[in-house]
């Protein structure tokens, strides 16, 4: 069964699928830090630490949009080649940057910038070559 092109309205639930991708890998962060200096040296410490993690409201919402990103995915995959999909939705690169650097007082350097910037060259050639697939094909 041949897949459909790559279509606005599936770029924006791409575009939709990283934004949930940053929220629950910044809500994961931060319900790991909630237990940042807790050592952990043997079994019952692990379970202490899960504990805490569990019961913190920053994992629920990670999960949750979790879940949303995979119900979502899987519709975007049931439409497009798997081949578009996963570079396109690389957005989340940045967005995780950004996040990190403005929520989490990380440190984003220059090289890791550049990497990032030649994601984004990757996904534009990706993009165009589904198009001049699809244009060529007819």
């Amino acid at each position: 069964m041949p897949k459909r092109k790559l279509t606005v309205r599936i770029f924006l639930f791409l575009v939709f699928t990283d934004v949930l991708e940053t929220f629950h890998q910044f809500c994961f962060k931060k319900s790991a830090l909630l237990e940042y200096n807790r050592k952990i040296t043997g079994f019952c410490d692990v379970l202490n630490f899960l504990g805490s993690i569990f019961s913190s409201h920053f994992f629920w919402f990670g999960l949750l949009s979790l879940i949303l990103a995979f119900i979502i995915w899987s519709a975007i995959l049931s439409k497009v080649d798997l081949s578009v999909a996963v570079p396109v939705a690389s957005f989340s690169y940045i967005l995780v940057a950004l996040v990190s650097i403005f929520f989490l007082n990380e440190h984003v350097g220059l090289l890791r910038w550049l990497g990032i910037f030649l994601i984004l060259i990757g996904v534009i050639f990706i993009s165009v070559s589904s198009y001049i697939k699809e244009s060529s094909s007819r």
